[in-house]
């Protein structure tokens, strides 16, 4: 069963960006954010903040989804970004919990646009009451045994959850979801992406990855199962950054990733969404030539605010 989208996708970007309201029953997904971990614009960049002065581009957000079961009254983060607390607003906009803020958090790796938002959780801000955290083994050793995360720990503002790569998770009676480490820039952590299951949908959520290749699972038949993938592209191609050795950061560019998806199915194409863009990547803006070639070839460009249904 097709993965039925709230928003309505065309190769127009007007269209591409029109949306409607969460349902009142249905579990779904929100994206709360699409950029790479520092965000839209970066620190520093001084064209670029000009640019979203003057209206020619919009801020963007690092990459996180809310998972909402409103039937129970149960919310999940996926990612502790950043821009934890503007994200967390976003979710109160539509969203409750009886478990405030969420009734639980899971985070990819260790970089900083994926776990660093637990700072919000501390003495210094929410002081949340053991809100579970759902780490993998190197991710939960990290936090426990450097600060400032361990004072987390210590003063049990999260709870640490072991989950382990392949084992599912069962959420609720509905909803489970399943860690995948994936090969990635592992100084501190593991990395994983997440595969949410719920009401026989699935959607496959990797917003870090070396290269496809790398991986011990087929990413093309991955796509073929699943209802939905959000998927890296940090960069669109090869020497997006000048200057810099782009082999030492290393992802699946865009160009790539097209190529290798081109032998799937129009349907099954459709089902990619990229995200997690680097503010170096054009297809941030939604006029530029690389976005609107990523959709003339039958995939998605993932936006902050698109919801999913299952």
């Amino acid at each position: 069963m097709a993965l039925f989208l709230l928003l309505l996708v065309s190769c127009s970007p007007k269209a591409e960006y029109q949306s409607t309201s969460v349902p009142e029953d249905l579990p779904y997904l929100v994206v709360l954010g699409v950029a790479q971990d520092a965000g839209y614009p970066q620190a520093g960049q001084k064209e670029e903040w000009a640019k979203v002065r003057s209206g020619k581009a919009r801020q963007q957000h690092a990459v996180s989804l809310g998972l909402v079961d409103p039937a129970t009254n149960q919310r999940w983060l996926f990612e502790a970004t950043p821009d934890f607390n503007i994200q967390l607003e976003k979710m109160d906009q539509f969203s409750e919990t009886e478990q405030y803020p969420y009734d639980g958090i899971f985070v990819t790796h260790g970089h900083i646009g994926h776990y660093t938002g637990l700072m919000q959780l501390g003495r210094e801000a929410m002081g949340a009451d053991a809100v579970p955290l759902y780490a993998m083994p190197r991710m939960k050793e990290f936090l426990t045994n450097n600060g400032p995360w361990s004072q987390l720990v210590s003063l049990k503002n999260i709870a640490l959850t072991d989950i382990q790569s392949g084992q599912s998770v069962k959420l609720n009676e509905r909803i489970s979801v399943t860690p995948l480490q994936v090969p990635h820039r592992d100084e501190f952590t593991e990395t994983v992406g997440f595969l949410i299951d719920c009401l026989d949908k699935q959607v496959l959520f990797i917003p870090d990855i070396d290269k496809w290749q790398k991986w011990d699972q087929d990413i093309l038949a991955m796509i073929q199962q699943v209802d939905a993938a959000l998927l890296d592209a940090s960069f669109f191609k090869n020497g997006e950054i000048p200057g810099r050795d782009m082999a030492e950061i290393p992802h699946p560019f865009v160009e790539e990733s097209m190529a290798l998806f081109d032998g799937l199915s129009t349907e099954d194409k459709a089902k990619v969404h990229f995200i997690h863009f680097n503010h170096t990547n054009p297809i941030i803006f939604p006029q530029s030539p690389e976005h609107k070639e990523v959709l003339e070839k039958g995939y998605k460009v993932a936006r902050d605010g698109q919801v999913f249904t299952f």
